[in-house]
């Protein structure tokens, strides 16, 4: 595998949509590649980043709006 491959899949890596084979080649491909590996790295931590930063709740009033613009019966 060559960085241009590995670069085109790391999603679906991250995600976990690859065969076991082709995971098996991204990570040795990761494992001798410093580049790669780093922005590799970088996806893993920008993902953790919006994880923990991305969970405010939405509030009641701006639900009702939406479901009242869509038709749909209000959120409890």
């Amino acid at each position: 595998m060559d960085c241009d491959q590995a670069i085109h899949r790391v999603y679906e890596y991250l995600d976990g949509e690859l065969t076991v084979w082709r995971r098996r080649a991204i990570a040795r491909h990761l494992d001798e590649c410093p580049p790669c590996a780093q922005g590799f790295t970088f996806e893993v931590e920008l993902r953790q980043v919006i994880v923990s930063k991305c969970r405010e709740e939405v509030p009641l009033d701006l639900r009702r709006r939406i479901a009242e613009a869509l038709g749909i019966p209000e959120p409890a």
